[in-house]
C-alpha cells in the first residue's frame, strides 16, 4: 500500500499496531498464572510493609519510625497496594469483584501498580534527600521499596483484556442515587484529606496516588460506568454535590482550612467565567482578571469601607454584588465592542493590554497622578464584613454543633455564588446562544456562512463572562479586607491572575462545568502545599502540564467535542492495552 493510498482509518489501524507492538516488546515474559499470583501477592506485600518502621527518626514528616500502623505517607502506599490486590482479585474473576473492571483489569492494574511504585519510590527519595542519604531507611522501607516493583513486573506480564464495557445492569432509581451518594462522600473524603495535607512531601505523594488511581478507573471503564450514571441523574447529582461542598466546613476543627477552601471557591468561580469565553465561545482573553477587579472595587466603594472616596455610602449586599457584575459587564462591552473582530493572537494581546490597563488606571486613582477614586497603591482598606438579613459574616456561629468561623461562612456564601454561576454557564450553554458560540469556536466562517450573528454572539459571550467575573470580586472583596492593584496582575505568584486563570480552564478542560472547578483548586493548592521544592516549583508546574498536554490534551475533564477534536479514534489506547 502506497502512501498516496493511506486514508485516515487506515492510519489509525497503523497508529493501534505500532501502539500494541510496542506494549508487547515491553511485557515481561512470565506465565500468564505467574504473573497474576505475582500482581496478587506483591499488592499484599507492599500493604503489609506499611506496618513496618521506614526510617528511624522522627524527623522526617509523618512519624515513619512507628511498627504496627502506617502513618504519612505510607498511608498511601496502603491504599494503593490494597487497590493492587482487589483489582489482582477482579482479574481471577473472583465473584462480586467483575463490576470494578467493566473494561477489563489488566490496563487499570498497570496504572495502579505504576502509582504504587511512584509513591513508594518517591518517599524512599524524600527520606534519602530529607535525612541525608539511604541509610536511615529502616528494613520496612527497604521492603517497601522492593514489593512495590514486584506487582508491577507482574501486571505488565498479564495478557492484554481490553474490552468495550457492556451496559450496566439496571438498578432501582433510589440504589443509583445512593451509589452516587457514596461516589460523592468519598470525593469529598479525598478532598479534605489533599487540602489537610500539612506538609509538601504528603501532598506531592497525595497528588501522584489521585492521578494514577483515576488513570485506573477510567482504564477500568468504572468512571465510563460513573459517567453513564450522573448523567440519568443529572439534578439530584448536582444538588448531591453541592451538598457535598457545604459539609466541607462541618468536617474542620478550626477556620484553617476553610480559608484555603474559600480562596479555591473565589479562584473556580472566576475560571468558570472565564470558561464562557475561551471554553465555549472559542475567545482568547489574557486580561480576564481585571473583570474581577472591577467587581471588588465597585463593592469595595459601595459597601460602606471609611477609605471609600464614596464615604457614607452603603448599598446592602445584593445591590452591591449587582453593581459589581453590571460594572463588570460594562466594561466587557466596552472593551469587546471595538476589538471583537480581531482574531487569535490580536485579540488576545489586546485583552492582555485592557488587563494591565485596569492595574495602572486603578493604581494611578489616588489624588495625586489622577482623581482620588481608588485609593491607587493603598487600594481601598477596611472593607466591613457582610450582614445579610442579621448574620454577621465576620463572626462565629454555632451550626448543628460545629462552630463556623469567618471563612467558613464566607465559603458557604461563595459557594451559592458557585451554583448561580453554574446554573446560568449550563443553561446558557445548552441553549441556542451556547449552541451558536460552539459553532462559532469550532468554525467561525461556517458559522458565519450559516447566518449566526457572530460579532453579536462575541459580544454576548464576552459581557456573560465578565459579568460573573464582577460577582466573584464582589464576595472577594469583603474575604481580603482590602482591594489593591497588585492582586491583579497578567502573572504572579499567587492566583487568580490570568495566566492562572487561563491555566485552570486548560488543565481542567475547556467547555466543561466541573474542569475548570477542579483546575482551580489543583492550581491553587499546588503552590500553596510544595513549598518544599522552592524554586522548582515553576518547573515541576511546567512538566506537568507539558505531558498533560501530550496524554490528555483536552483537561482532566473532557468536553465531548474537544474529545472529539483531540481524538479522532477515542479508543486507540484501549485497543492496544495501555
Amino acid at each position: 500500500m502506497g502512501l498516496d493510498t493511506l486514508t485516515p482509518s487506515s492510519l489509525s489501524d497503523v497508529r493501534t499496531a505500532v501502539r500494541t507492538a510496542v506494549v508487547r516488546r515491553v511485557r515481561v515474559p512470565l506465565p500468564t498464572r505467574v504473573a497474576r499470583a505475582a500482581t496478587l501477592v506483591g499488592g499484599l506485600a507492599l500493604a503489609g510493609s506499611t506496618f513496618l518502621a521506614w526510617t528511624w527518626t522522627p524527623a522526617f514528616p509523618g512519624n515513619l519510625t512507628v511498627t504496627g500502623y502506617p502513618g504519612g505517607l505510607q498511608v498511601l502506599t496502603l491504599i494503593l497496594g490494597a487497590a493492587v490486590a482487589v483489582f489482582a482479585l477482579a482479574s481471577y474473576g473472583v465473584r462480586g469483584l467483575g463490576w470494578l473492571v467493566p473494561a477489563g483489569a489488566t490496563a487499570a492494574l498497570r496504572r495502579l501498580a505504576l502509582g504504587a511504585v511512584a509513591v513508594t519510590w518517591f518517599t524512599v527519595m524524600a527520606i534519602a534527600v530529607e535525612l541525608d542519604g539511604l541509610a536511615n531507611l529502616e528494613p520496612g522501607g527497604v521492603v517497601a521499596a522492593v514489593a512495590a516493583v514486584v506487582p508491577l513486573v507482574g501486571a505488565w506480564a498479564l495478557p492484554d483484556d481490553a474490552r468495550e464495557p457492556g451496559p450496566a445492569r439496571e438498578l432501582p432509581d433510589a440504589v443509583e442515587i445512593l451509589v452516587i451518594a457514596a461516589v460523592l462522600a468519598l470525593g469529598l473524603l479525598v478532598f479534605t484529606y489533599g487540602i489537610g495535607t500539612s506538609y509538601g512531601q504528603l501532598f506531592g505523594g497525595f497528588l501522584i496516588a489521585v492521578g494514577f488511581g483515576c488513570a485506573a478507573l477510567a482504564r477500568a471503564g468504572l468512571a465510563r460506568r460513573l459517567t453513564a450514571l450522573t448523567a440519568r441523574h443529572r439534578s439530584v447529582t448536582t444538588a448531591a454535590a453541592f451538598l457535598a461542598a457545604a459539609a466541607f466546613p462541618f468536617t474542620q476543627s478550626d477556620d484553617r482550612y476553610a480559608t484555603v477552601a474559600a480562596n479555591i471557591l473565589v479562584f473556580a468561580t472566576v475560571a468558570l467565567g472565564l470558561n464562557v469565553v475561551v471554553g465555549l465561545a472559542g475567545l482568547l482573553d489574557l486580561g480576564y482578571v481585571a473583570f474581577l477587579g472591577v467587581g471588588a472595587y465597585t463593592a469595595a466603594l459601595v459597601s460602606g469601607s471609611p477609605a471609600s472616596s464614596i464615604h457614607g455610602f452603603q448599598l446592602p449586599f445584593w445591590a452591591a454584588a449587582l453593581a459589581g457584575a453590571a460594572a463588570a459587564m460594562l466594561f466587557g462591552v466596552i472593551i469587546g465592542a471595538p476589538t471583537l473582530r480581531l482574531h487569535g493572537d490580536y485579540l488576545a494581546i489586546v485583552t492582555l493590554g485592557f488587563g494591565e490597563i485596569f492595574r495602572i488606571t486603578v493604581n494611578n486613582l489616588d489624588g495625586v497622578s489622577g482623581p482620588d477614586v481608588t485609593g491607587g497603591p493603598n487600594g481601598i482598606p477596611n472593607i466591613p464584613d457582610l450582614d445579610i438579613l442579621g448574620f454577621d459574616f465576620g463572626a462565629e456561629h454555632v451550626v448543628f454543633g460545629v462552630t463556623l468561623g469567618r471563612f467558613a461562612n464566607y465559603y458557604l456564601l461563595l459557594l451559592v455564588v458557585t451554583a448561580i454561576v453554574v446554573l446560568v454557564f449550563r443553561r446558557v450553554g445548552d441553549s441556542r446562544i451556547g449552541r451558536g458560540w460552539v459553532a462559532i469556536r469550532e468554525d467561525e466562517t461556517a458559522a458565519r456562512a450559516m447566518g449566526i450573528n457572530t460579532f453579536k454572539l462575541k459580544l454576548m459571550a464576552f459581557a456573560l463572562g465578565a459579568a460573573l467575573a464582577g460577582l466573584a470580586g464582589t464576595v472577594q472583596a469583603h474575604i481580603t479586607y482590602t482591594v489593591v492593584p497588585e492582586q491583579y496582575l497578567f502573572a504572579g505568584p499567587v492566583p487568580p491572575n490570568s495566566a492562572f486563570l487561563l491555566a485552570a480552564v486548560v488543565l481542567g478542560g475547556m467547555g466543561s462545568i466541573t474542569g475548570p472547578l477542579l483546575g482551580a483548586a489543583l492550581l491553587y493548592l499546588i503552590p500553596a502545599k510544595l513549598e518544599f521544592l522552592q524554586e522548582g516549583q515553576l518547573l515541576a508546574f511546567g512538566v506537568a502540564l507539558i505531558l498533560l498536554m501530550r496524554f490528555r490534551p483536552e483537561g482532566l475533564v473532557r468536553d465531548r467535542g474537544h474529545e472529539a477534536e483531540f481524538h479522532t479514534e477515542p479508543n486507540v489506547d484501549a485497543k492496544a492495552g495501555v
